[in-house]
Protein backbone atom coordinates (compact mmCIF):
# COMPACT_ATOMS: atom_id res chain seq x y z
CA UNK A 1 0.00 0.00 0.00
CA UNK A 2 1.32 3.29 -1.20
CA UNK A 3 2.22 5.50 1.79
CA UNK A 4 0.15 8.86 1.78
CA UNK A 5 2.78 11.52 0.79
CA UNK A 6 0.51 14.37 2.87
CA UNK A 7 1.59 12.44 6.26
CA UNK A 8 5.41 11.80 5.34
CA UNK A 9 6.63 13.19 8.87
CA UNK A 10 10.08 15.54 9.58
CA UNK A 11 12.93 14.42 11.16
CA UNK A 12 12.28 16.30 14.42
CA UNK A 13 14.06 19.51 15.14
CA UNK A 14 13.84 22.40 17.65
CA UNK A 15 15.29 25.56 16.81
CA UNK A 16 12.64 28.43 18.55
CA UNK A 17 11.11 29.11 15.80
CA UNK A 18 7.73 30.95 17.34
CA UNK A 19 10.47 33.17 19.05
CA UNK A 20 11.79 34.01 15.58
CA UNK A 21 8.17 34.70 14.80
CA UNK A 22 7.30 37.07 17.62
CA UNK A 23 10.98 38.77 16.33
CA UNK A 24 9.92 39.19 12.69
CA UNK A 25 5.85 40.60 13.84
CA UNK A 26 7.92 42.93 16.67
CA UNK A 27 10.22 44.39 13.59
CA UNK A 28 7.43 44.16 11.23
CA UNK A 29 4.94 46.23 13.86
CA UNK A 30 8.37 48.83 14.06
CA UNK A 31 8.69 49.85 10.42
CA UNK A 32 4.91 49.86 9.91
CA UNK A 33 4.81 52.54 12.67
CA UNK A 34 7.43 54.40 10.72
CA UNK A 35 6.00 53.44 7.52
CA UNK A 36 2.33 53.50 8.28
CA UNK A 37 1.48 52.85 4.04
CA UNK A 38 2.64 49.98 3.58
CA UNK A 39 0.33 48.10 6.06
CA UNK A 40 -1.85 48.54 2.57
CA UNK A 41 0.81 46.45 0.27
CA UNK A 42 0.88 43.78 3.30
CA UNK A 43 -2.35 43.41 4.79
CA UNK A 44 -4.60 41.24 3.13
CA UNK A 45 -7.45 43.75 0.86
CA UNK A 46 -9.50 42.02 -1.58
CA UNK A 47 -9.86 45.13 -4.08
CA UNK A 48 -5.64 44.70 -3.68
CA UNK A 49 -5.40 41.34 -4.77
CA UNK A 50 -7.63 41.38 -7.34
CA UNK A 51 -6.81 44.26 -9.10
CA UNK A 52 -3.34 44.32 -8.72
CA UNK A 53 -2.81 40.76 -8.31
CA UNK A 54 -1.04 41.26 -4.68
CA UNK A 55 -1.13 37.53 -4.60
CA UNK A 56 1.69 37.82 -1.34
CA UNK A 57 -1.04 39.03 0.67
CA UNK A 58 -2.57 36.33 1.99
CA UNK A 59 0.99 35.68 3.56
CA UNK A 60 1.95 38.80 4.75
CA UNK A 61 -0.98 40.20 6.37
CA UNK A 62 -0.54 37.17 9.32
CA UNK A 63 3.17 39.88 10.50
CA UNK A 64 1.02 43.27 10.24
CA UNK A 65 -0.64 44.22 12.97
CA UNK A 66 -2.47 47.59 13.50
CA UNK A 67 -2.15 48.34 17.53
CA UNK A 68 0.65 47.66 20.47
CA UNK A 69 -1.77 46.13 22.31
CA UNK A 70 -2.99 43.86 18.81
CA UNK A 71 0.72 43.18 18.41
CA UNK A 72 1.27 42.21 22.47
CA UNK A 73 -1.75 39.76 22.46
CA UNK A 74 -0.98 37.45 19.52
CA UNK A 75 2.56 37.35 20.57
CA UNK A 76 1.93 36.60 24.54
CA UNK A 77 -0.23 33.89 22.78
CA UNK A 78 2.49 32.46 20.59
CA UNK A 79 4.94 32.60 23.29
CA UNK A 80 3.14 30.53 25.46
CA UNK A 81 0.94 28.62 23.36
CA UNK A 82 3.28 27.95 20.73
CA UNK A 83 6.67 27.11 22.58
CA UNK A 84 5.10 24.01 24.10
CA UNK A 85 3.53 22.74 20.78
CA UNK A 86 6.50 23.28 19.02
CA UNK A 87 8.74 21.35 21.14
CA UNK A 88 6.06 18.77 21.14
CA UNK A 89 6.30 18.39 17.28
CA UNK A 90 8.96 20.21 16.14
CA UNK A 91 10.10 23.04 14.82
CA UNK A 92 9.54 22.11 11.29
CA UNK A 93 5.74 20.64 11.87
CA UNK A 94 4.70 23.71 13.89
CA UNK A 95 5.84 26.23 11.15
CA UNK A 96 4.17 24.14 8.36
CA UNK A 97 1.15 24.50 10.36
CA UNK A 98 1.22 27.71 11.23
CA UNK A 99 1.62 28.93 7.59
CA UNK A 100 -1.03 26.66 6.59
CA UNK A 101 -3.73 27.29 8.87
CA UNK A 102 -2.55 31.02 9.11
CA UNK A 103 -2.69 31.35 4.84
CA UNK A 104 -5.91 29.13 5.03
CA UNK A 105 -7.49 31.63 7.36
CA UNK A 106 -6.43 34.46 5.60
CA UNK A 107 -7.85 33.01 2.18
CA UNK A 108 -11.19 32.24 3.78
CA UNK A 109 -11.63 35.31 5.17
CA UNK A 110 -11.03 36.52 1.41
CA UNK A 111 -13.48 34.34 -0.05
CA UNK A 112 -16.42 35.20 2.84
CA UNK A 113 -15.43 39.39 1.95
CA UNK A 114 -15.61 38.78 -1.42
CA UNK A 115 -19.22 36.84 -1.77
CA UNK A 116 -20.25 39.51 0.59
CA UNK A 117 -18.85 42.48 -1.40
CA UNK A 118 -16.65 43.73 0.88
CA UNK A 119 -13.81 44.16 -0.81
CA UNK A 120 -12.02 47.06 1.11
CA UNK A 121 -11.59 45.32 4.08
CA UNK A 122 -7.85 45.00 5.56
CA UNK A 123 -7.30 41.80 7.08
CA UNK A 124 -4.05 42.39 9.62
CA UNK A 125 -2.43 40.04 12.14
CA UNK A 126 -1.50 36.69 13.09
CA UNK A 127 -4.64 35.82 15.16
CA UNK A 128 -5.81 33.38 12.31
CA UNK A 129 -2.40 30.92 12.83
CA UNK A 130 -2.69 31.76 16.49
CA UNK A 131 -6.30 30.64 17.14
CA UNK A 132 -4.63 27.28 14.72
CA UNK A 133 -2.15 27.03 17.14
CA UNK A 134 -4.67 27.33 20.01
CA UNK A 135 -6.12 24.48 18.76
CA UNK A 136 -3.41 22.25 18.50
CA UNK A 137 -1.93 22.86 21.92
CA UNK A 138 -5.32 21.86 22.93
CA UNK A 139 -4.86 18.56 20.72
CA UNK A 140 -1.35 18.04 21.85
CA UNK A 141 -1.77 18.59 25.54
CA UNK A 142 -5.61 17.79 26.13
CA UNK A 143 -5.30 17.39 30.03
CA UNK A 144 -3.27 20.75 30.52
CA UNK A 145 -5.43 23.80 32.43
CA UNK A 146 -5.37 27.39 31.23
CA UNK A 147 -5.40 29.77 33.98
CA UNK A 148 -7.92 32.73 33.33
CA UNK A 149 -6.58 35.60 35.30
CA UNK A 150 -3.77 33.32 36.90
CA UNK A 151 -6.87 32.15 39.02
CA UNK A 152 -9.28 30.10 37.54
CA UNK A 153 -8.63 26.73 35.56
CA UNK A 154 -10.08 25.67 32.45
CA UNK A 155 -9.01 22.65 30.60
CA UNK A 156 -7.59 23.47 27.10
CA UNK A 157 -10.54 21.72 24.60
CA UNK A 158 -12.71 23.88 26.51
CA UNK A 159 -11.18 26.77 26.71
CA UNK A 160 -11.42 26.52 22.68
CA UNK A 161 -14.91 25.84 22.86
CA UNK A 162 -15.47 28.74 25.00
CA UNK A 163 -13.85 31.21 22.51
CA UNK A 164 -15.40 29.34 19.80
CA UNK A 165 -18.78 30.46 21.22
CA UNK A 166 -17.22 33.88 22.27
CA UNK A 167 -16.31 34.47 18.28
CA UNK A 168 -19.63 33.04 16.87
CA UNK A 169 -21.29 35.25 19.56
CA UNK A 170 -19.58 38.33 18.79
CA UNK A 171 -19.72 37.99 14.96
CA UNK A 172 -23.55 37.83 14.94
CA UNK A 173 -24.37 39.80 18.14
CA UNK A 174 -21.84 41.48 19.73
CA UNK A 175 -21.08 45.44 18.94
CA UNK A 176 -19.52 46.18 15.96
CA UNK A 177 -15.72 46.37 15.83
CA UNK A 178 -12.51 45.52 13.58
CA UNK A 179 -12.16 42.63 15.16
CA UNK A 180 -12.74 39.54 12.53
CA UNK A 181 -13.75 36.94 14.47
CA UNK A 182 -14.87 34.90 11.29
CA UNK A 183 -10.87 34.80 10.83
CA UNK A 184 -10.22 33.15 14.35
CA UNK A 185 -12.96 30.75 13.72
CA UNK A 186 -11.13 29.86 10.10
CA UNK A 187 -8.13 28.98 12.32
CA UNK A 188 -9.88 27.09 14.31
CA UNK A 189 -11.54 25.04 11.53
CA UNK A 190 -7.76 24.56 9.54
CA UNK A 191 -6.66 23.29 12.41
CA UNK A 192 -8.89 20.77 12.86
CA UNK A 193 -8.77 20.08 9.07
CA UNK A 194 -4.41 20.03 9.55
CA UNK A 195 -4.61 17.22 12.20
CA UNK A 196 -7.13 14.70 10.18
CA UNK A 197 -5.54 15.56 6.93
CA UNK A 198 -1.44 15.75 8.05
CA UNK A 199 -1.41 13.79 11.13
CA UNK A 200 -4.63 11.39 10.66
CA UNK A 201 -5.64 12.37 13.76
CA UNK A 202 -9.45 12.98 14.89
CA UNK A 203 -8.91 16.20 17.76
CA UNK A 204 -12.49 15.39 19.04
CA UNK A 205 -12.07 11.50 19.66
CA UNK A 206 -8.77 13.14 21.52
CA UNK A 207 -10.94 16.05 23.53
CA UNK A 208 -13.18 12.92 24.71
CA UNK A 209 -10.95 10.49 25.54
CA UNK A 210 -8.82 13.23 27.74
CA UNK A 211 -12.40 13.57 29.75
CA UNK A 212 -12.86 9.61 30.59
Amino acid sequence: MTKNPLRKPFEYSFFSASIILIIINCIMFAVTSFFPRIKLYLGLCPALVIKYKMLWQPVTYMFIHGSLSHLLSNMIGLLFFGMPLEKAIGSKEFLLMYFVCGIASGLCSFALYVSTGIYAAILIGASGALYAVLFAFATAFPKANIYIWGILPIPSPILVLIYTGIELFSQFYGIKSNVAHFTHLFGFLAAFLYFIIRMGINPIKIWKNAFK
